[in-house]
């Protein structure tokens, strides 16, 4: 399963752990916050809606994080922008833990959430452009592990910490603990390089391709012209389905368990554990299924596998041992989308713009998802938990599932200076050509 990590060149294999710890750090902070909502809502004595709001408003934030941050490293490097945004959210997590009220956290939350979604859009495009093409989906699948890994650790913070220390302390230690990720950034700039733009022949500067490539606009604009324009939207649409399923379950699932089936914190540390390490393995698989069946393929298969699960899991009469058990298939394929959109949507755009689309289509759909958790919130007034949150996840995944059935398949396409052609726009036949 790792042999291709031997194949690659060193400075492929320091980007790669720049980019997972960057992640993974990155999945610290913020699964910190789903985990310490019953705390806050105590201390502050805030509904569930305004907990929700909280995340929902750190997705939006997150949004505009990435599209500011896939421009930033289009016009001044993918390195760069990297280091920046991992010093943004490292401070801004330290500093929730000293807000003396709702209002306060979620100003420090919301600026978190703009740091966290810049590292996204900057690591993925260093990593897709890094990486050599017949590893990319296993490599950025691969990476993509590394939520479950900053998951894990926040689920083993909050354990020891509501353990030892009262709640109304204990969550301001965790977020304290947010500064690390900035030690991130000492590593980067040692030991990471910059992707150089791929060298154009005589030949390819007398294709006509890349004479039309050469006059369309960039930023925004360049993804929003006519040869773009259906991509980009489509790619938004998946964005919204993946992230409004993640966070929908995700951000009330340790509400869930410890209101509604009365676990303890450390068997709500349990049941996660199960999840996250679900979530790890998912990873790890469809990075494989990304390089062998195809992008295409890989995010329909396991978009609706999630709705089967998490239907059965939330809907079924299931007693505490099956949820346990039954935690393993939620946690598994809640992880295939997410690791499989990097390599994806790096793969819809040409160079030029390629920050800006990969920023615009992952954080659009944290825009619109960030009224998922809210929703759940909400409707929970006048229904179980555990129902608002399976009526809303499965919705989400649905819309992944219509969503990728209109996009090309572009495994093994190479990251140039040309966009791929609407004619590509065929189901799987793209892909029979490289």
């Amino acid at each position: 399963m790792f042999n291709w990590f031997k194949e690659i060149s060193g400075n492929e294999r320091r980007t790669f752990w720049a980019c997972f710890g960057g992640w993974a750090l990155d999945s610290l902070d913020v699964q910190m916050f789903s985990l310490v909502i019953p705390a806050i809502i105590t201390e502050w004595s805030i509904s569930r809606t305004q907990a929700g709001l909280v995340s929902g408003v750190t997705l939006v934030a997150s949004a505009l994080g990435g599209w500011i941050a896939g421009m930033l490293s289009d016009r001044f490097g993918r390195v760069r922008t990297l280091q920046w945004t991992v010093a943004f959210f490292s401070v801004f997590t330290f500093l929730c833990a000293f807000s003396q009220n709702y209002s306060q956290f979620l100003v420090l939350k919301t600026l978190q959430g703009f740091g966290f979604g810049g590292e996204w859009a900057a690591g993925a495009v260093l990593m897709a452009e890094t990486i050599r093409n017949e590893h990319r989906g296993k490599a950025m699948g691969s990476v993509q592990s590394a939520w479950s890994v900053g998951w894990g650790a926040a689920v083993l913070l909050y354990a020891l910490m509501f353990s030892l220390v009262p709640a109304a302390t204990a969550w301001r230690v965790m977020f304290a603990i947010g500064i690390v990720p900035a030690l991130l950034i000492l590593y980067v700039r040692r030991g990471v390089q910059e992707p150089e733009a791929p060298a154009r022949s005589a030949q390819a500067t007398r294709d006509p391709r890349v004479r039309r490539k050469e006059a369309q606009p960039t930023g925004v604009a360049g993804i929003f012209s006519a040869g773009m324009l259906r991509m980009t939207l489509i790619g938004a649409l998946l964005g919204v389905g993946a992230h409004g399923g993640y966070y929908a379950l995700m951000t009330w699932l340790p509400t869930f368990l410890k209101s509604e089936r009365h676990l303890s914190v450390l068997g709500t540390g349990g049941y996660l554990a199960v999840v996250i390490v679900a979530f790890f393995c998912g990873c790890l698989v469809s990075a494989q299924l990304l390089d062998r069946i195809g992008r295409r393929r890989t995010i329909l298969v396991f978009a609706i596998c999630c709705v089967i699960t998490v239907v059965a899991y939330l809907f079924l009469p299931l007693g505490n041992t099956a949820m346990l058990f039954f935690g393993f298939p939620l946690g598994f394929f809640a992880a295939g989308i997410p690791a499989s959109m990097g390599a994806l949507f790096n793969e819809l755009y040409p160079r030029g713009v390629r920050g800006t689309g990969v920023g615009f289509c992952y954080n659009f759909g944290r825009v619109v998802s960030a009224g998922f958790p809210v929703l759940v919130g909400h409707m929970s007034a006048n229904m179980s938990l555990g129902t608002a949150i399976g009526i809303d996840a499965a919705l989400a995944y649905a819309i992944v599932v219509l969503s990728v059935l209109m996009l090309p398949e572009t495994r093994g396409r190479v990251l140039g200076e040309v966009a791929p052609g609407a004619e590509d726009a065929g189901p799987l036949a793209h892909a029979s050509r490289h």
